[in-house]
C-alpha cells in the first residue's frame, strides 16, 4: 500500500474510536510509520486530509455501483442511502468533506463524466449545458450531504430519503429541454 493510502486508511480506522478533529497528524504517521512531516506532505491541510478520508471511505464503504440507465441510478443511490443509514459516522465524514471548499482536482469527477454519459444516451437532443445541470443536481440529491440534511434536519430514514430523491430525478429528468445538440 502506497503512504498516501495507508494514511487515508488508518485515518478512517481511527474515525471509528476518535472524531476527526481529534485525530492528529503525528497519530497517523506513527500508525504508518512515517514522520509527521511526510503526512502534512501528502495532506497540507486538514481540509485536505478530509477530502482524502472522504474519498477513500465513499470508495472503500459506500461504492456507487455501474449504472447505464436513469433506473440503475436510482437503484444504486437507494442501496448507498442503506449504506449511509449503517454507517452513519462515515457519511457524515463524507457530508462534511462535501461540505468545505473543494481543494482536489478541478476536473469533473468519474461520477460527475458517468451521469453526464448516462443522461446523454438516454436523452441524446439535450445539449451539453443542460446535461451538466441536470448531472450536477442527480449528483447533489445521490450524495452524503443530501443524506446527512434529510436525516438530521428532517429526521428521515433511507427509505424516505429515497422517496425524495426519486421524487427529484423525475422533477430533474422533467425539465430537461429538448434542444439539440447543434444549437447551442
Amino acid at each position: 500500500m502506497d503512504t498516501p493510502t495507508a494514511i487515508l486508511a488508518n485515518a478512517a480506522a481511527a474515525l471509528r474510536e476518535s472524531p476527526f478533529d481529534d485525530i492528529s497528524y503525528r497519530s497517523l504517521g506513527d500508525a504508518v510509520g512515517v514522520s509527521e512531516r511526510t503526512v502534512y506532505r501528502h495532506f497540507p491541510t486538514r481540509s485536505h486530509l478530509l477530502e482524502g478520508v472522504a474519498g477513500w471511505i465513499e470508495s472503500a464503504e459506500f461504492p456507487l455501483p455501474p449504472f447505464v440507465t436513469i433506473p440503475q441510478f436510482q437503484d444504486a443511490s437507494r442501496a448507498r442511502f442503506l449504506a449511509f443509514d449503517s454507517s452513519p459516522a462515515f457519511a457524515f465524514v463524507c457530508a462534511r468533506a462535501a461540505s468545505i471548499s473543494p481543494t482536489g482536482e478541478s476536473e469533473a469527477t468519474f461520477f460527475t463524466r458517468a451521469l453526464v454519459a448516462m443522461l446523454a444516451t438516454n436523452h441524446p437532443s439535450v445539449n451539453e449545458r443542460d446535461l451538466r445541470r441536470v448531472a450536477a443536481t442527480l449528483r447533489y440529491f445521490a450524495s452524503a450531504h443530501f443524506w446527512a440534511r434529510m436525516r438530521t434536519g428532517f429526521d428521515m430514514s433511507a427509505p424516505e430519503i429515497s422517496d425524495v430523491f426519486d421524487r427529484t430525478v423525475v422533477q430533474a429528468l422533467s425539465g430537461l429541454p429538448t434542444l439539440s445538440r447543434t444549437s447551442r
